[in-house]
């Protein structure tokens, strides 16, 4: 039976990227801070995956993060699967908060992790840590940290990226940016996915959205900067607060949705599929990419 199986094995390529998280909101009081980038969605690529004739493999396409509100954590992204191989949700970015550190100021942790809120106190809140849970090579990377320096640090860190880790915040003057993602060429072209989101900031601009579907954390206005990109799993970028009338704070924006793509020697295609897929050719290759969920039978 191992021998028949073995015979009857198909090596695919695939590209799995989660969802985004969503940026964090700013708060408004003592003068206002501002929420923090979301993690891009984990990033997989993998390669000589071996599929069984006649089996049917489920997909699932991760959702991005909903945005937090004001005074809010962001939401992480969910995962994208191919039956045995996942992608984890990129973790949701800290809020804006008061003095103390509250526990929605700190990132959250995912396939890449959530940037660390700004704050108008003195206590730091915690970056969202990536590549959680573990794989090899890693899908992602820690978001940006905010250390209070004995004073405010109301400008919001960056969401970490399929490549880099998010950016980190200077006291009181720039938002982190979000961290880069990793280019792909599975469908026969160079595409980058999983950019971090950029902080929101409480002294100018936002942080820039990593490349690869980041959004832009929100400026001083104050606005809620920009989603993560769809069907590139960035995060969403954080709101920016300002400090008119004792302050004033927006919510931070949502993550973008993932994606799966599959690499298959035309010659071997079945063409069973559920879900809609995009299927187009690239040499002597099929790619099947699904942008929501759905089935492929070998």
């Amino acid at each position: 039976m191992r021998d028949l199986q073995q015979y009857n094995s198909i090596a695919v390529a695939l590209l799995l990227v989660a969802g985004g998280g969503g940026g964090g909101g700013a708060d408004s009081t003592l003068s206002g801070s501002s929420g923090a980038g979301g993690g891009a969605g984990g990033f997989r690529a993998l390669s000589a995956i071996p599929l069984i004739s006649g089996q049917t493999y489920a997909v699932t396409v991760g959702a991005g993060g909903a945005a937090g509100g004001t005074a809010a954590q962001g939401s992480s992204g969910t995962s994208t699967a191919f039956t045995g191989y996942t992608a984890a949700g990129g973790g949701g970015g800290g809020s804006g908060y008061g003095d103390g550190a509250p526990s929605r100021a700190s990132g959250l942790n995912g396939g890449s992790g959530g940037g660390a809120g700004g704050s108008t106190g003195t206590a730091s809140s915690t970056k969202g840590t990536g590549n959680t849970p573990a794989t090899t090579p890693v899908q992602g990377f820690d978001g940006g940290i905010n250390t209070v320096n004995g004073n405010n640090a109301r400008p919001a860190s960056g969401g970490g990226g399929a490549s880099a880790v998010g950016g980190n915040s200077v006291q009181n003057t720039v938002a982190g940016v979000g961290g880069a993602g990793a280019a792909s060429s599975i469908t026969g072209s160079s595409v980058t996915y999983a950019g971090g989101g950029g902080g929101g900031n409480w002294s100018g601009a936002g942080g820039a959205g990593g490349a690869g579907g980041g959004g832009n954390g929100g400026s001083d206005a104050p606005t809620s900067g920009t989603a993560g990109t769809v069907n590139l799993g960035g995060g969403g970028g954080g709101g920016g607060s300002n400090s008119t009338g004792g302050g004033q704070a927006v919510a931070g924006s949502s993550g973008g949705s993932g994606v799966a793509i599959m690499q298959i020697q035309t010659s071997l295609y079945t063409g069973i599929t559920t879900g809609s897929p995009t299927v187009t050719t690239s040499g002597a290759f099929t790619i099947v990419k699904w942008t929501s969920s759905g089935t492929y039978t070998a």
